[in-house]
């Protein structure tokens, strides 16, 4: 061996962003991506898309599923074109939890409401609407704004200890912090969760949810897998970094939201709050499907590919047959799964988004136009590809009119299936 090639430096190992141990196990690799919700200008359609490595690997120690941070969040969150409120089964879902919480910690007037990542204030109107003293924390100045023009008091900044500490210190203590679906956009885990405890209450309660990893490898949601999205969660993996910040899981809910997600109650550990059996039971439940050792999470790769293979082989059939194909809901999930899959405009003629933020721009990567939904009533399509399908019954029911032509919906998670209007 020569001496040059006995001084040649390690290739780089990434460590785990909870416990910092070295990550060797690979849960998925989807090649290299761009970043999902970085939708192309027309007039910028030509030049060169930067990809990253979009390689989801699991903690031998600790078994969290994750993804190396590629880009700053600041490159990904400060002006985004994700906004909550264009989904109504979303907004029920918000607005039932409002009543939920309210009823269950007797809040009121007095009680102070603090959302981490509250986007266009989606959430919190339903407690200003209740005359309860609400603030958002949202780092996207182009969301917050609309958050704020309803009225919804927002700071405008990423949450963690500083945050956590500053807004403490001006009065904003927390009854109730809430986090929906934002834990794994963090990329310094340790640094968020120990933000809560700052600005937590004594008695103050946090609920967190997100998409339960043990639904993601039962039904084969790769497609939730993006640069944004760092982590993958499991209750087995979330345990221990709530202990580790003085914090603990007394109660957790199973929510349908996603594709089936866990709503957890999280207090100080000194409020003395035990435990409730629902805990022990969704740990239960994790062990059995052994997400508590490595095979857990062996033989997931072999069923993406086969997805993989049985899209690219229905699109082929359906170009080869002379059927139209259109893509309803320009969402993050359905643009790793297009791209992983190789799919572009000459698969997919355009993809409809109710939102027009995205209406007039390109899918990353793919380069499939985003048009508004008229567009699909317009054209008829023979197949109306849902790409969040987590949203399918009520993209369905919003488009009575695909029936009227026999056309028909389809999804691609966990398999690729073909659905009636009736649903």
């Amino acid at each position: 061996m020569s001496v040059a090639a006995d001084l040649a430096p390690e290739p780089s190992i990434p460590r785990c962003l909870s416990c910092s141990s070295p990550l060797f196990r690979t849960f998925v690799d989807l090649g290299l991506q761009p970043l999902a919700n970085s939708y192309v200008p027309p007039d910028r359609a030509a030049e060169p898309e930067p990809r990253f490595p979009l390689h989801a690997r699991v903690c031998d120690n600790c078994l969290l599923v994750q993804v190396e941070a590629v880009q700053p969040p600041e490159n990904i969150f400060v002006d985004y074109a994700y906004f909550s409120s264009f989904s109504e089964s979303w907004l029920k879902h918000c607005s039932d939890y409002a009543d939920a919480m309210t009823e269950r910690f007797d809040l009121g007037p007095e009680s102070r409401i603090v959302e981490i990542a509250s986007n266009d204030g989606y959430l919190l109107q339903y407690f200003v609407a209740k005359g309860m003293r609400v603030l958002g924390i949202e780092p996207a100045a182009n969301v917050a704004q609309v958050a704020i023009e309803r009225g919804v008091l927002t700071d405008i900044s990423f949450f963690g200890t500083e945050t956590a500490q500053r807004l403490a210190d001006a009065g904003w203590s927390a009854d109730l912090l809430a986090a929906k679906n934002v834990l794994a956009h963090v990329p310094d885990i340790n640094d968020f969760v120990a933000g809560i405890r700052l600005i937590l209450k004594p008695n103050g309660v946090f609920t967190v949810e997100f998409p339960h990893l043990l639904n993601l490898i039962r039904q084969v949601q790769f497609d939730t897998i993006y640069h944004e999205h760092f982590t993958y969660l499991s209750l087995i993996a979330l345990q221990p970094i709530f202990e580790r910040h003085g914090l603990t899981v007394f109660d957790v809910e199973k929510q349908d939201t996603h594709g089936g997600s866990l709503r957890l109650f999280v207090a100080r550990a000194e409020a003395g709050r035990r435990p409730s059996e629902r805990v022990e039971a969704v740990l239960e439940e994790e062990r059995a499907a052994q997400l508590d050792r490595a095979a857990g999470y062996e033989g997931f790769e072999a069923k993406v590919q086969a997805i993989r293979r049985d899209l690219v082989g229905f699109l082929a059939s359906a170009r080869a047959e002379g059927k139209c194909v259109i893509a309803y809901g320009a969402a993050a999930k359905g643009n790793t799964l297009l791209n992983f899959c190789g799919v572009t405009a000459q698969d997919i003629e355009f993809v409809v988004d109710r939102n027009p933020e995205k209406q007039g721009r390109l899918l990353p990567g793919s380069h499939i136009p985003v048009r508004p939904v008229e567009n699909l009533i317009e054209a008829h399509p023979d197949y109306v590809f849902i790409l969040p399908w987590n949203l399918r019954h009520e993209i369905i029911s919003q488009l009575p009119q695909v029936t009227e032509w026999d056309g028909k919906f389809m999804t691609a998670i966990p398999t690729v299936q073909i659905h009636s209007g009736a649903h």
